[in-house]
């Protein structure tokens, strides 16, 4: 069965304020590289870079820095598409 629809990224969004050193990633296979932006949590546009990883056993993200998130941030990782069609 093919899905209808299929986001392209995992968003995740916060109602208090975090230090997110890792974060899981259901159905991304160990060693797909990821990027991780900071989007504006009304519209979803994206506002920078904040990391870039590689996923890890399990669907785990351990970032080489965590990332600092307000209450009300959002960010999204997003799998890097090379050599993917």
């Amino acid at each position: 069965m093919i899905p209808l629809h299929q986001d392209p990224h995992f968003t995740f969004r916060f109602a208090d304020n975090r230090i997110i050193p890792r974060f899981h990633l259901e159905g991304v296979r160990a060693g797909e590289r990821v990027s991780v932006f900071k989007i504006d949590a009304e519209t979803g546009e994206r506002l920078g870079l904040l990391a870039a990883a590689t996923v890890g056993d399990g669907g785990w993200v351990d970032l080489s820095e965590p990332i600092t998130v307000r209450a009300g941030e959002a960010f999204i990782a997003v799998a890097d598409q090379v050599g993917k069609r």
